[in-house]
């Protein structure tokens, strides 16, 4: 026998007239359910602003990495009345959607070196997770000088290297290439659970130096890399209740859309635009970095 509940007539009442989010929602609420609390937090206004910085994030993110100097500034700004850890695991459940779908559309015309991805891969998620879980003990604040030095470092190396990435001409044997995985793995995973910021970047410059790849191929590669590291860090906020899943499946949705839009393109125009990308996305990380490092030093000295 088919029962309609106060929940079933709400999806029926959508497929026939015109979508009004508060008829919804008292729809939802009338029915007293549990569900409510979970899944009405994106029936917003902030909503609409948060849909297009999500896109451009996905579209940024699936091309060289960068997608968080958009979506997590973009998070805080605009939802700001929510503690900042439940901001953090937010902005992880929209990006992994599109990390896994930009990672699937690149696996479909990159071919993956899965020997060495397996170790790498596993080596970012465990050290993910405990980057995530010392941020409470160290301090960051020596961190981000040196990553600052380390970015403006690579843009100038990269923009003065005319031909870097753009031809694939692998440096290691197979036996070399997992132990240099592995030890990737460690320091990229450590990297993005304990601080983050051009996590993405650091990767597709250390496939293309380190490993000889060209930019297309270590784009794809990085992907990989990136997923581990975010389900590392979602594996810490979903148990403690640490995300609003309404916002953050539905930016996940349109993060989906723009790493879609972003893998066509990259993989259309290739490693040129890769590289070019690349020095933009640099270029604004170092903007971001040398902006936090003055306002951290401010700070000690008022």
């Amino acid at each position: 026998m088919f029962i309609k509940t106060p929940q079933l007539w709400g999806v029926f009442y959508l497929r026939r007239t015109t979508f009004n989010p508060l008829r919804l929602k008292r729809l939802f609420d009338s029915s007293g359910n549990s569900l409510e609390r979970c899944t009405m937090d994106f029936l917003t206004p902030e909503l609409l602003l948060l849909l297009p910085v999500a896109f451009l994030a996905g579209l940024i993110d699936s091309a060289v990495g960068g997608g968080g100097l958009i979506q997590l500034p973009g998070v805080f700004n605009i939802i700001p009345n929510h503690d900042a850890t439940v901001l953090h695991g937010t902005n992880k459940l929209s990006s992994i959607q599109g990390t896994a779908m930009a990672t699937l559309q690149y696996a479909k015309r990159v071919k993956l070196r899965w020997h060495m991805l397996l170790g790498a891969v596993l080596m970012a998620f465990i050290f993910a997770y405990l980057g995530a879980k010392l941020i409470p003990y160290l301090p960051k604040a020596y961190l981000r000088p040196i990553m600052l030095v380390l970015m403006i470092l690579m843009v100038i190396y990269t923009f003065m290297k005319k031909d870097m990435g753009l031809t694939h001409e692998p440096i290691f044997g197979k036996r070399g290439e997992v132990y240099a995985g592995v030890a990737l793995g460690i320091a990229i995973g450590f990297y993005d659970g304990f601080f983050g910021p051009g996590t993405g970047s650091l990767l597709a410059f250390a496939f293309v130096k380190w490993f000889g790849y060209d930019f297309l191929t270590a784009t794809a590669h990085s992907k990989v890399l990136n997923l581990a590291t975010n389900f590392a860090a979602l594996s810490f906020f979903l148990p403690h209740g640490y995300v609003l899943w309404g916002t953050g499946l539905m930016m996940g949705v349109f993060n989906i859309g723009g790493a879609l839009c972003g893998t066509h393109v990259v993989t259309r125009y290739g490693a040129p635009l890769i590289r070019k990308i690349l020095i933009v996305v640099l270029s604004l990380t170092i903007l971001k970095f040398g902006y936090d490092t003055v306002h951290d030093l401010l700070l000690l000295n008022a």
